[in-house]
């Protein structure tokens, strides 16, 4: 009797111990395929839209390479037609399974809170190099108005000069009182070029004694924030803004072009001598660079890094949220990016296809 006991105790003890090993290799096989689902990038299995819906694009005309127009002259047929890498981007979520957008594109040609322009009846996103900053969520009465995608593109923001001054710009502290820099309003290039250089405060308050070139006439900063400029926007009464003389010598002096033809007109006014430098991102600024045969050099890099996205109606923060899986697969949670573009333009559509084949 005691052995047959013994016997029953010791089968049990096997066959517990059989379960156990079975329920952890089970979970070591449920484990497994979740780490490989995650790491293969597959989001959750929704589609982006119910039915099949056509998303009106504006996109900024003047941000080559990054986004512009196949011809700068608005009224043209080719304004409309987006070129670079952004539009590579969108053509390639288009072809995505369970995405169900298609994106009617737009040229926009002025800067000025292109991001909000996604809110009203015109379009549904916004592109165009725009850095993703949570400033430029809400509209001049403080209410959260737009959602911000993903990130997917770095930028830092440079200095481009010609190549004859290059030995004159080792760091900001060079960029002084005798330099004209030329920015385009309302950009990140300008928000920090005015901050590196000691005109605006962290907080976007202009140096007290700067002068303002306004279309209303001159005002002098105070240093409080009456007199603010950010990369969200700028006090009313520094709107249409041409010039800002600088306080000190330690100052640049800043002017303001591209109100027409964006980052065209700025770089026509550094090839003949009106201003000698160009504030914006690194990425316009080495392919113009390249395109100038080395008649322009990038002389400074800001340290500072920043992303790019798109813009949607806070009412459309779903949609914006499942696109952003998607072009976060795309740019593969962005290790896939510009130079990556540059080396080869069709590499987001072979991430478009990898997609495919995992669903």
């Amino acid at each position: 009797m005691l052995a047959r006991l013994k016997g029953k105790m010791a089968f049990s003890a096997i066959v517990v111990t059989l379960r156990l090993r079975s329920a952890v290799a089970v979970a070591a096989v449920c484990l497994s395929i979740w780490l490989i689902a995650c790491a293969s990038g597959v989001p959750p299995p929704e589609a982006c839209a119910d039915d099949d819906r056509e998303l009106r694009l504006g996109f900024y005309a003047y941000f080559a390479p990054v986004s512009h127009s196949a011809d700068g002259e608005e009224g043209s047929p080719g304004f409309d037609v987006h070129q670079g890498y952004e539009a590579d981007l969108l053509t390639a979520l288009e072809a995505m399974d369970g995405v169900r957008v298609s994106f009617s594109r737009r040229g926009i040609g002025s800067w000025d809170d292109i991001w909000l322009a996604s809110v009203g009846p015109e379009f549904d996103v916004i592109g165009g190099g725009i850095t993703v900053l949570g400033s430029r969520t809400r509209d001049a009465q403080g209410r959260e108005a737009v959602v911000f995608t993903s990130g997917h593109i770095a930028f830092r923001q440079s200095l481009l000069v010609r190549a004859e001054d290059e030995s004159r710009f080792t760091d900001y502290n060079d960029v002084t009182s005798d330099v004209q820099v030329g920015a385009l309003a309302g950009t990140t290039g300008e928000a920090r070029l005015l901050e590196l250089t000691g005109l605006t405060n962290s907080n976007g308050a202009l140096v007290a004694g700067a002068i303002i070139e306004t279309p209303r006439g001159e005002v002098v900063a105070d240093g409080a924030s009456n007199y603010r400029i950010t990369a969200a926007g700028a006090s009313e009464n520094l709107a249409g803004r041409r010039r800002i003389r600088p306080s000190a010598d330690n100052m640049p002096e800043v002017v303001y072009f591209g109100n027409q033809l964006g980052e065209t007109e700025l770089l026509a006014a550094l090839s003949d001598g009106r201003i000698d430098a160009l504030a914006r991102g690194e990425v316009g600024n080495r392919e113009a660079e390249h395109a100038s045969g080395d008649a322009f050099v990038v002389a400074l890099l800001d340290d500072a890094v920043e992303r790019g996205g798109f813009t949607f109606d806070v009412a459309d923060a779903a949609l914006a949220a499942c696109l952003s899986d998607r072009i976060d697969f795309l740019t593969d949670e962005m290790t896939v990016g510009y130079a990556d573009w540059l080396q080869d333009p069709s590499v987001f559509m072979r991430r478009a296809e990898i997609w495919n084949g995992r669903q």
